[in-house]
């Protein structure tokens, strides 16, 4: 049963001016908010006044504009904010999906955070502004100071590239670098934290002496006790292999409980699993390099075993590209330092994709220190999964669709991090989880709009709790779902479910592409074609798209978009793909890739 909500005591529009402040704005941004109109509300009320923040009596304005795909960047940007604002500037926030590009012109200081996607790309709520920055329409920046500060993977070639875009078309603009750019790895604040203290230091040299003001932003009520660096651990319920044998992938579907941690989720966000290297795979390492598993190793003030460094706390599945440079100046092999030279990007590409560690320790030869090698090595990440269900449903419950990764490399098996664990895992198992909130990938707030969902092989994980959540709710709009895979007979995750959910009436529309079941491979975006007419009205009518799945294929559904708005909507080339920027910002089409 849905929760009814409560009229809100506000004059008439005030309500659809806080749902704009509100929109897109993160868990901390959400409590700072909610603490200062609660200071506003006890000077009303003539409560005892809190003591007074520091505030500069003309502090410059500072805007921070941020583009998250996941979530990261947004949380750099809010933490960029409280840093700031502390310095004594006055800093907004704000999504570059509602940046007024007007406005531009006319900024003198500006701190852009913003993450890299794929092969070099922005992140979706970005895309106009980056377009606009980077095209012939920018401005000239004359009077502005800016810092950029990108977010990526070192695993991928194009590492923050966008940030290093902006922060040379800036300068290019006109505008003077404020603070030098950071580029942020997968453990964001190796570089982030030392970012912001410099952000910090540079931004009290602009402030004059503060004087005080009598309202206090204050957090109105605790932080979550479960969070990233304070994960829970999630008792196992079921573990359960759902292709069959023969299958292309084996794809296991995982139920965890969720009860007595106070996590909540909603469809569209992922759950956050800390992950641990498979134990044969860290021996194998030491085998190769010849080091001592049980010596201990000092980093960064903490000092265990190299075992359990390599277990627990480093990235063994995963290249990235400094791992590899390093790599290369120890074997003096002409071969890996021209794959690192420029103009080599997709020979780096297929290396960091297809290569884990040990493979390039035992291909290319070289000598490491067990210091060395823990110092060079990123900290391990927790591996993100779209929860496949919703809580109405299945209340104190996460389901992921976890496609186990285990393959041959010359007779060797290799296994991914994060997969492999929770194929192993066992009922009354626990693995260790947090909530990830991914607020662009949420479903419409009006329940009568028509949804269509892409979702082939385990991208359709987070379609199962849309489906769930909208018949719970009693949501009113169509469904429609485009699912893809190899074959129907070994790949057709949760078939009896969807079958069910289309005779119950959930589920109004399935359409399928098994690419092997037949001489000519078909896939999710021949299917849309297909049915572009549809589509179009659809999307016209003011239905809402969802992809999730890998880039590559988002890339593919994409370009059919364009064609069908092309072929179906008498459109331009240049026309259709502005007309999907449009629904892009809209927030009326959402992709979650990979």
């Amino acid at each position: 049963m849905s929760a009814v909500p409560l009229p809100a005591p506000l004059p008439d529009g005030r309500v659809d001016l806080l749902d704009r402040l509100t929109d897109g704005l993160g868990r901390d941004a959400l409590w700072w908010l909610s603490g200062y109109a609660a200071a506003l509300a006890r000077a009303q009320d003539g409560g005892a006044p809190r003591p007074p923040h520091p505030v500069a009596a003309s502090a410059p304005r500072l805007t921070v504009v941020y583009g998250s795909q996941t979530g990261n960047a947004r949380r750099t940007a809010e933490r960029v904010v409280v840093r700031l604002t502390d310095a004594g500037l006055d800093v907004r926030l704000l999504n570059a999906a509602g940046y007024p590009l007007r406005e531009l012109k006319s900024e003198t200081l500006l701190i852009v955070v913003i993450s890299t996607q794929g092969d070099g790309d922005p992140p979706d709520d970005s895309r106009a502004f980056v377009e606009h920055v980077l095209g012939p329409r920018a401005p000239r920046l004359d009077n502005l100071r800016f810092g950029v500060l990108g977010l990526g993977d070192s695993s991928y070639p194009q590492f923050c590239a966008i940030g290093r875009r902006l922060d040379e078309r800036f300068e290019a603009l006109g505008a003077q670098r404020w603070l030098a750019r950071g580029d942020a790895d997968l453990d964001i604040d190796e570089i982030a934290a030392p970012w912001l203290d410099a952000a910090h230091a540079a931004a009290r040299e602009l402030v004059p002496a503060p004087t005080l003001a009598s309202v206090t932003p204050i957090r109105a009520n605790a932080p979550p006790t479960v969070h990233r660096d304070a994960p829970f651990a999630a008792p196992v319920l079921a573990v359960q292999r759902i292709t069959a044998r023969g299958a292309v992938r084996d794809v296991r579907h995982v139920e965890l409980s969720l009860e007595g941690s106070g996590l909540t989720y909603e469809p569209g966000d992922a759950l956050g699993v800390w992950p641990a290297n498979p134990p044969a795979l860290v021996d194998e390492i030491l085998d190769t390099l010849g080091l001592d598993g049980d010596a201990a190793v000092e980093s960064k003030g903490r000092t265990l075993p190299l075992r359990d460094w390599l277990l627990r706390e480093r990235e063994v599945t995963r290249l990235s590209r400094p791992v590899v440079a390093r790599h290369a100046e120890r074997t003096g092999l002409a071969d890996l330092d021209a794959m690192l030279a420029d103009g080599r990007e997709r020979d780096l590409a297929r290396l960091l994709d297809s290569t884990q560690l040990v493979d390039l320790l035992r291909t290319y030869r070289g000598e490491w220190s067990a210091t060395d090698l823990v110092a060079a090595l990123r900290p391990l990440t927790p591996r993100l999964y779209s929860i496949a269900s919703s809580q109405l449903e299945v209340c104190d419950e996460a389901h992921l669709t976890v496609a186990h990764v285990e393959y041959d490399a010359d007779g060797r098996t290799r296994w991914g991090t994060a997969s492999h664990l929770l194929a192993g895992l066992d009922a009354g198992d626990t693995a260790r989880v947090f909530v990830e909130r991914n607020e662009r990938f949420r479903l419409p707030k009006d329940a009568s709009r028509d949804v269509l969902m892409i979702g082939p092989g385990t991208g359709v994980a987070p379609f199962r709790g849309f489906v769930q959540h909208r018949a719970q709710t009693g949501a009113t709009g169509r469904n429609w779902l485009l699912f893809g895979a190899p074959h129907a007979r070994t790949d057709f995750l949760y078939q009896l479910e969807w079958q069910q959910a289309f005779k119950r009436g959930a589920l109004h529309r399935l359409d399928v592409a098994f690419s092997r079941d037949q001489a000519d491979k078909i896939y999710v975006q021949h299917r849309l074609r297909e049915h572009g007419s549809e589509i179009y009205a659809w999307l016209e009518g003011g239905a809402h798209l969802y992809v999730c799945g890998a880039v590559a294929m988002s890339k593919d559904v994409h370009a059919a978009l364009v064609e069908i708005a092309v072929t179906h909507g008498g459109r331009s080339a240049e026309d259709a793909s502005a007309w999907l920027d449009a629904l892009l910002t809209e927030g009326r089409y959402a992709r979650d890739v990979y």
